[in-house]
């Protein structure tokens, strides 16, 4: 279950988290989770490349160990790296010291100061310890690519429908995902440049 632009009464929940940037640049920011997948990471980064567009890639542990090459190319074309835990595991159903142990696992593998929890969970105690080192960083608009019963045209628009300056978007960059995210990407990147959108990294410091 999930809302396509998350609600002003969820984002008060949780005020430590960064939910939207606020700016009056017409910047946004695209980030992407779950990866970097081999055949999928290359493609998101051509594409990016194609519109001089910045990004935020919210990366496994795991992944970003088998794939390094795929971390440093990220950060070598000017895009951010945050990291999504080290296996991807959900903070409702993860003992407190077992999630954060995942969380530091990640961490040590990639180096950054922005987190993204799996799924968007995290319990308000997890939160607190993770707060301490990190920035966390959720979103106000998903595109639902990871959805397999939408199309990729629904993907599209989404976003498109939602987004503002200030918002922070998520895509998936994996497998599973591709489908969708592979021919909804190139349509919201030409159609929010036209609007004069900039799209721009997740920045590290406070």
């Amino acid at each position: 279950m999930y809302v396509v632009r998350t609600p002003r009464f969820v984002k008060a929940l949780a005020p430590y988290a960064i939910w939207h940037i606020p700016n009056d640049t017409n910047r946004i920011y695209l980030t992407f989770d779950d990866g970097p997948t081999p055949g999928i990471t290359e493609e998101i980064l051509s594409m990016l490349r194609t519109y001089r567009a910045k990004a935020t890639f919210f990366c496994l542990g795991k992944n970003a160990a088998a794939h390094p090459t795929f971390v440093q190319q990220i950060l070598r074309e000017g895009h951010h790296v945050g990291h999504h835990s080290y296996n991807h595991i959900d903070g409702w159903k993860t003992p407190h010291f077992a999630y954060l142990k995942e969380v530091v696992a990640g961490g040590k593998i990639l180096q950054t100061n922005l987190f993204r929890p799996p799924y968007g969970r995290i319990t308000p105690a997890q939160a607190q310890s993770v707060c301490q080192r990190y920035k966390l960083v959720m979103w106000d608009i998903i595109s639902g690519d990871f959805d397999v019963h939408l199309s990729p045209e629904t993907c599209t628009q989404n976003v498109l429908r939602n987004t503002r300056s200030g918002s922070v978007i998520v895509f998936h960059d994996s497998v599973k995902a591709a489908p969708r995210m592979l021919k909804s990407l190139p349509e919201v990147l030409t159609e929010l440049t036209n609007r004069g959108f900039q799209f721009a990294p997740i920045p590290y410091a406070d």
